[in-house]
């Protein structure tokens, strides 16, 4: 007798089972009437892929030109540039001169904060990076590129520097230091 409950009891577990899992079938009416919404759309239209444009070869043709893979050489050259007479008579800068403290500066550096004028003199009051404010006259030098002050105004200090060429002359350029407020 003791086989006898367990089959009963496997028996309706197995009907309690199938119970269960014939309620846990929702309708898929509602699935099956979206996709056939779906299937009878029109197909919708791919755009093609762009037409592919081949590379054109670029040719680099240098051979004029220095290789920008080789060292450059900076010994000196076999003719100076006074030696073929390229060098000309123009301004030249003084290098026998004693530097002036406003000259270690780039002039882009250097701030017009003033004026002073004294016994007639009028002095113009530069701020430097280092922090600094100097007295600069007519006459005096400024800038790295030695700058000469030609003017000292109310608003502006103009100079006159000498500048290379680039072929081993120099020539003068004019540059101004504006006040700035």
């Amino acid at each position: 007798m003791t086989g006898l409950p367990t089959k009963y009891i496997k028996l309706s577990l197995t009907i309690v089972t199938a119970g269960l899992l014939s309620a846990c079938n929702p309708g898929l009416q509602d699935l099956q009437q979206f996709v056939t919404q779906i299937k009878a759309q029109p197909p919708g239209r791919i755009t093609p892929i762009p037409e592919f444009q081949p590379y054109q070869n670029f040719e680099y043709n240098s051979h004029d030109l220095r290789d920008p893979f080789r060292l450059v050489d900076f010994r000196r050259p076999e003719q100076l540039p006074e030696e073929i007479g390229l060098l000309t008579a123009g301004p030249r800068p003084d290098i026998d001169r004693v530097r002036e403290p406003l000259e270690d500066f780039p002039l882009d550096t250097l701030r017009l904060k003033g004026t002073v004028t004294k016994d007639g003199i009028k002095w113009g009051l530069i701020f430097a990076p280092d922090n600094t404010i100097h007295r600069v006259l007519e006459g005096q030098y400024m800038g790295q590129n030695h700058g000469r002050i030609i003017s000292v105004s109310d608003d502006l200090i103009e100079l006159t520097e000498i500048v290379p060429d680039g072929l081993g002359n120099y020539i003068e350029r004019s540059s101004a230091v504006a006040l700035i407020q």
